[in-house]
């Protein structure tokens, strides 16, 4: 939980690209920590670009988007989102946070 540290907050749900879908370690993950998990499709991916500040070339060339992590954050927050902490990658995962404008006007 690095990033909900460094953001300082407690995500509610684990949001994953659909080609992570199959995989059983994202379902694993949210299961322990006690999250909703939530399917991003690639048209939302795609449409929250423009607010992703990371970009990999290798991300680009293997899922069609330049990022992943922060994409999902931000689509699964809704419209009006904002990062609250931008992509952290390890071995294993790679994540991001985002707020929801509602959660935004709230803090």
């Amino acid at each position: 939980m690095q990033a909900s540290d460094e953001a300082g907050c407690r995500p509610d749900r684990l949001a994953i690209p659909h080609f992570r879908a199959g995989d059983g370690g994202p379902a694993d993950a949210a299961a322990v920590l006690s999250l909703v998990l939530q399917v991003i499709d690639q048209a939302a991916l795609e449409h929250v670009q423009p607010l992703c500040p990371t970009r990999s070339a290798r991300a680009q060339a293997a899922t069609g988007v330049g990022s992943v992590a922060e994409a999902c954050a931000l689509a699964a927050a809704g419209p009006g989102a904002r990062l609250r902490q931008k992509r952290i990658a390890s071995a294993n995962a790679t994540c991001a946070i985002a707020e929801s404008a509602a959660e935004e006007s709230l803090s």
